[in-house]
């Protein structure tokens, strides 16, 4: 007789084998049936979202979180798609309040669902892929996804160095956390995978703050302003 342990890993689909042989499941956006014939008929179609404005220099995103700060570099010329896409998402507010649905300890945080079913749906717009890069090192920023070409919102940030089980799966890192990696590793595992991930998307925090209250969250992400901006700020303020 098959054993539950083999069915569950038919069901989850890749798993990858932790350093210290615990089995881990890639960091994936799980889509619905209707998504998923909706991202083939997108693919069969060659239909991908446009990319958003991509930048040429390196900047920065301050995320507050009930852990604490977090500042993260984006660094655009590792993954030009995945940085544009993800200060879109800043810019629109979407992180703010968005829960770290997902904590495997010595692995990933995952997060990026927006607390709002409507808010959410607005940026399921899926991005082509880039190229990898970069290494999936601890402390680097990266979309999960549900395949090929398939990136939205949802991001992790690794733990550890996972670029020997992430790397060639095409995980392209697109930034790095600069500061405040300390508060990264004390957002709660309390739950671990438990949230469904099609729930929060039809339920929103609703259902996160009804069934995992502990959950940690981002209270607010924005992009820092540069040397540049805060001179002309200024300067405007003078005249």
């Amino acid at each position: 007789m098959t054993s539950r342990a083999t069915w569950m890993t038919v069901l989850t689909g890749l798993v990858l084998v932790g350093c210290a042989g615990d089995s881990l499941e890639a960091p994936k956006v799980r889509p619905s049936r209707s998504d998923q014939a909706a991202q083939g008929k997108q693919a069969a179609q060659g239909k991908q979202a446009a990319p958003g404005k991509q930048d040429s220099k390196s900047f920065q995103v301050v995320m507050e979180t009930t852990q604490g700060t977090v500042v993260i570099e984006v660094i655009p010329e590792w993954a030009p798609l995945g940085a544009a896409r993800f200060r879109e998402l800043v810019e629109d507010g979407f992180f703010d309040g968005c829960r770290f649905f997902r904590v495997v300890p010595n692995f990933v945080v995952q997060f990026g669902i927006n607390g709002d079913p409507a808010v959410h749906s607005k940026w399921d717009k899926k991005i082509s892929d880039d190229p990898v890069t970069q290494s999936n090192k601890r402390g680097t920023l990266t979309f999960a996804t549900s395949g090929p070409n398939s990136r939205t919102s949802q991001l992790f940030i690794s733990l550890k160095d996972n670029s020997g089980s992430l790397d060639g799966q095409g995980f392209s890192p697109f930034g790095r956390v600069v500061s405040g990696m300390e508060a990264v590793d004390k957002i709660t595992a309390e739950y671990g995978e438990r949230p469904q991930q099609q729930l929060i998307e039809q339920q929103g925090n609703v259902y996160l703050e009804r069934e995992f209250p502990n959950l940690d969250h981002v209270k607010t992400a924005v992009v820092a302003a540069t040397d540049g901006g805060d001179k002309a700020d200024k300067a405007e303020k003078k005249n």
